[in-house]
C-alpha cells in the first residue's frame, strides 16, 4: 500500500513527505483555527474583568490618595490630626469594637441554637437574623429615633432607669445610639458565616463527647471551636468592615459633629462644606478609611488561606 501511494505521489508530482506533510498541515490548520477561537474568549473575559476592576475599584482609590496628598504632606497631617477627625475616629473605633464583641457573642449563640437544637420558631429566628440585610440602614436609624427619642414609647423606661442609677444616658443623638445602630446593621455577619459550617459539621462529635462525660463549655472549646474558628474570624472581619463604613443608620442617630460623628459622617461634613480646603481635607480623612479597608482585606485573605489549609 505504501509503495502504491508513493507511486501515485510521484505521478502527481509530489514527494511522499510533501503529500504526508500537506495532509497533516491541512488537518493541523483546522485544529489551530478552532483552538485559536476558543482561546480568544477567555482572553476577552479576563480583559473585561481587569478593565472593570481598574475603572471601578483601583482608579477611585488612587484618586482618593492623590487628592489627599495634593496640597502636600503637611496639609494632609493637619487634616488627619484635626480635632474633629480624631473625635470621629474614636467614635468609629468605639462603635466598631462594641459591635464586634456583641455580634460575636450573639453570632455564636444563634448559630449554636439554630444548628444543634430543634424548637418552635426556629425558622422565624433564622429569618429575623437577616432583617438588616433587607431593611435600609436609614430606616433602622429612624426606627431607633421613634423608639428611644423624646416621643418614643421606650423613653419613659430609659428615664426611669436613669433615675434609679443616677445616670443621664440617651440612646439617640449620642454615642450609645451610634453603637446600637452599628450593632443592628452588622449583627448578621458572624452568624451567617458560622451557620453553614456548623451545619456541615453535624452534631455527632458533640453527642459522643456528651456520652464520654464532657460538659457544655468543654465540648465547645475542644470539639466545636476547632471546626469553626476560621469561619468565626472571617465573620468578625466582615463585621468590622461593615462597622467602619456604616453611614445611613449612624447618620440618623448622630447629629453632633465632634461628639457623635463617625469617620464617614465627618467625611460627608467636610465635603459638603464646599470649599477647596475642606474637600481636600475630606479626601485626606477618606484615606484613613482606605487604609483600614486595606488592612481588613489583608486579614481577610490571610484567614481564607489559613482556613483552606486547615480543611
Amino acid at each position: 500500500m505504501r509503495e502504491e501511494m508513493r507511486d501515485r505521489g510521484r505521478q502527481d508530482g509530489l514527494s511522499p513527505k510533501q503529500g504526508e506533510g500537506g495532509g497533516e498541515m491541512a488537518f493541523g490548520n483546522g485544529d489551530g483555527q478552532k483552538s485559536g477561537q476558543k482561546g480568544i474568549v477567555p482572553i476577552l473575559l479576563i480583559a473585561v474583568g481587569v478593565l472593570f476592576f481598574l475603572v471601578m475599584l483601583v482608579l477611585p482609590l488612587v484618586e482618593v490618595i492623590y487628592r489627599s496628598l495634593k496640597d502636600g504632606l503637611e496639609s494632609y497631617m493637619n487634616a488627619v490630626t484635626a480635632e474633629n477627625t480624631i473625635a470621629a475616629l474614636k467614635v468609629t473605633l468605639i462603635a466598631a469594637v462594641i459591635a464586634l464583641a456583641v455580634n460575636t457573642f450573639f453570632g455564636l449563640c444563634a448559630s449554636w441554637l439554630l444548628t444543634k437544637f430543634e424548637f418552635p420558631g426556629k425558622h422565624v429566628l433564622s429569618v429575623l437574623i437577616d432583617i438588616p440585610f433587607s431593611i435600609s440602614p436609614v430606616i433602622a436609624g429612624l426606627a431607633y429615633i421613634m423608639t428611644f427619642g423624646r416621643m418614643g414609647w421606650a423613653t419613659p423606661i430609659v428615664e426611669q432607669i436613669n433615675e434609679w442609677l443616677g445616670t443621664d444616658i440617651s440612646l439617640v443623638f449620642s454615642i450609645p445610639g451610634v453603637v446600637l445602630a452599628t450593632i443592628f446593621v452588622t449583627f448578621p455577619f458572624v452568624s451567617r458565616e458560622l451557620i453553614p459550617v456548623m451545619q456541615a459539621q453535624g452534631s455527632k462529635e458533640e453527642e459522643a463527647a456528651v456520652m464520654l462525660g464532657a460538659r457544655g463549655l468543654t465540648i465547645f472549646r475542644k470539639v466545636t471551636f476547632p471546626h469553626i474558628k476560621w469561619a468565626l474570624l472571617y465573620g468578625i472581619i466582615l463585621c468590622a468592615a461593615r462597622a467602619f463604613g456604616e453611614f445611613g443608620a449612624v447618620y440618623a442617630v448622630s447629629k453632633a459633629r465632634g461628639k457623635t460623628f463617625t469617620l464617614p459622617l465627618e467625611i460627608d461634613a467636610l465635603y459638603m462644606a464646599g470649599s477647596a480646603d475642606s474637600i481636600t481635607q475630606a479626601f485626606a480623612v477618606s484615606s484613613l478609611l482606605v487604609a483600614l479597608a486595606i488592612i481588613i482585606l489583608i486579614l481577610k485573605q490571610i484567614v481564607e488561606y489559613c482556613g483552606k489549609d486547615n480543611r
